[in-house]
């Protein structure tokens, strides 16, 4: 909401909520990182962090990437020092605020404007910002060059450059090949097959609007009496937003539901591993709720291709087999797999991901792509002076919002240190946050870190509360907190 009258009813909803689970707005504040309740009320003057005394530290800071990573992290740099020398490269002119947001746009509960902002709007002043993308770093010689032929050079180097969207990966899409999810020129070539005939993707912007417009249909068919099919695969590399399947395929039960057509409507999930999430207790309760909603949930089967004419996607469905090796007369582990065919009317894609080829193929990338840091520091592996943080970071766990938000103050303390010329400290927990939709009005908000004794990861609730459980308090926070936080609050480099 807009007004201060509608943000101030939510907030007393909000506090009412927390009296009744025995949590003041001060402690909520404080586990949630938040420094002040006038960030809670959207105020651009809130202030989460204040730096005590500024940085003497010289030196020219390049950042390549102005989204919510990159942005973030210029505001913060230029709160922390007090002589900033700081350039943004980023081509975009908008941005997404607010990318969770995209599964409301993408069930009718928000409009593609409610996730939108004009990149100029959160340059943060005294920042210079150069409208152009990098395609060339040069580490050894502390450059990078850009489309336009401009050879920027630096002292300290940050990339927050995000992921590409392989959709070309998935056999059928070829023709929607890489998509940066704010070029404009990928997002139409996308929409001429992605948000036709009941195929849908909310991983751009534009895509989601198309996908509550697909989801509408289906829920019309179903209620007219017709039998209809969605699907929901997950891809079988990392993506951002490890939660955003099951919160669509809630969605659209939601809305299915609402329409009391959900018994026409047969919705099934399709996940490449053998769990439904890595942290044990989430995988428990995300399984039991999809058991409620009567979806059938299938492991074990990767996305390989899909037929939008005809609506029939296809899944390699793998498994493990014992089998004789008659030569050593022992048996082994085979994996077998069988290409399995399944028709829809509604298919929710999330694509492959991978790092941006500028970025993959140049020296501070690595065999997979991604930029490879140390975990904890977030600083490159070859290159001290260069330090990587959001979607495309080689860390795990990390490509949500909630880890970009661990990871800018983490970051800016350990560059400001290696300027400084002393030890970094500050190190990411790999701490994480899902809000997972439940329904239209329920939220599980699944937090996770690493595990320290170990590999996987252990839940990291904020709030003293079962974080298994769905709750409204989490919606309310999830709908209409969330996102002033991150405008607010990220954006200007305080939360």
């Amino acid at each position: 909401m807009s007004s201060k009258k509608g943000l101030n009813e939510i907030i007393e909803a909000i506090d009412a909520q927390m009296k009744k689970e025995g949590i003041s707005r001060r402690d909520a504040l404080k586990m949630a990182g938040v420094g002040s309740a006038a960030l809670m009320m959207g105020s651009s003057t809130a202030s989460a962090a204040t730096v005590a005394q500024a940085s003497e530290a010289k030196g020219k800071i390049v950042i390549v990437g102005g989204g919510l990573s990159g942005i973030a992290t210029s505001a913060k740099l230029r709160n922390s020092l007090s002589n900033p020398d700081i350039t943004v490269i980023e081509p975009n002119p908008e941005s997404v605020s607010y990318q969770p947001g995209n599964t409301l746009v993408a069930s009718g509960i928000w409009k593609k404007s409610d996730v939108m902002y004009q990149t100029k709007d959160f340059i943060p002043k005294g920042v210079n910002w150069i409208q152009d993308k990098v395609v060339e770093f040069d580490p050894e010689n502390n450059q990078v060059k850009t489309a336009g032929g401009q050879t920027v050079s630096y002292d300290y180097l940050v990339v927050a450059a995000g992921l590409v969207l392989d959709f070309g990966g998935i056999k059928g899409l070829e023709e929607v090949g890489d998509v940066y999810s704010l070029d404009k020129n990928d997002a139409a070539r996308a929409q001429k097959i992605l948000g036709q005939n009941g195929l849908c993707s909310i991983y751009f912007v534009d895509g989601a609007v198309d996908t509550w417009t697909q989801m509408q249909k289906l829920v019309a068919d179903a209620k007219s009496g017709k039998k209809v099919k969605a699907i929901f695969p997950e891809p079988h590399t990392p993506f951002k937003c490890g939660g955003a399947q099951k919160k669509i395929t809630n969605l659209t039960n939601a809305r299915l539901v609402e329409a009391g057509a959900r018994a026409n409507a047969d919705l099934s999930f399709y996940t490449n591993g053998g769990k439904l999430f890595g942290v044990g207790i989430y995988h428990d309760a995300i399984s039991n709720q999809m058991k409620a909603r009567n979806v059938a949930v299938n492991y074990n089967h990767k996305f390989v291709a899909v037929d939008p004419a005809n609506r029939v996607a296809t899944f390699e469905k793998h498994w493990m087999e014992k089998v004789l090796d008659p030569e050593l007369g022992i048996e082994e582990d085979v994996r077998k797999f069988e290409l399995v065919n399944v028709e829809y009317d509604f298919c929710h894609v999330i694509p492959p991901q991978k790092a941006p080829k500028e970025i993959a193929q140049s020296p501070i990338g690595s065999d997979k792509g991604w930029v490879p840091v140390t975990k904890e520091t977030l600083q490159h592996v070859k290159y001290p002076n260069v330090f990587a943080l959001g979607d495309v970071a080689a860390v795990p766990l990390g490509k949500t919002g909630g880890s970009a938000r661990k990871q800018y103050n983490v970051l800016c303390q350990n560059l400001i240190a290696t300027m400084e010329g002393k030890p970094m400290t500050a190190k990411y927990d790999g701490y994480t946050v899902c809000p997972l939709i439940t329904n239209i009005g329920t939220v599980m908000m699944a937090e996770f870190k690493w595990n320290p004794e170990g590999p996987g990861a252990v839940p990291a609730p904020s709030f003293p509360l079962d974080p298994a459980q769905e709750r409204w308090l989490m919606w309310l926070l999830k709908a209409y907190m969330l996102k002033p936080m991150t405008v607010y609050g990220m954006l200007s480099g305080r939360a």
